[in-house]
Order: structure tokens, then sequence, then C-alpha cells
């Protein structure tokens, strides 16, 4: 996924069809500079990780 991609779906308050490594996730914060990503499982939110973009698909 691109980085301006990733914002726009951080700053958005409509839930977004995103997963990682097929595990649909919810995405805190984007770092535009390092290319990565806050996110966390939607059924395990206390599971917060940093992953590149690469790794986030949008359906």
């Amino acid at each position: 996924m691109n980085k301006q991609r990733a914002s726009e779906i951080a700053a958005s308050p409509v839930m977004a069809n995103v997963t990682c490594n097929g595990v649909p996730i919810y995405i805190q914060h984007v770092d535009e500079a390092n290319e990565t990503a806050r996110i966390y499982p939607l059924d395990e939110p206390e599971r917060e990780q940093n992953v590149p973009l690469s790794q986030l698909i949008e359906h």
C-alpha cells in the first residue's frame, strides 16, 4: 500500500477493509518517513505493532 493511501485510511472515520498477512487490521498511525504503519488486529487491539506499508493490502 502506498503511504498516501495508508495516511488517508488512518485519518478517515470510515473503517477500511485492510489486511496484514491475511489478518484484518486497523491502522492507527502512518510514519511516512520510514514507510511503516502502527497497526493492530481488529480482534486483538492490545497487540499493536509496527509493520512496513508493503505488508498492508486494501480489499
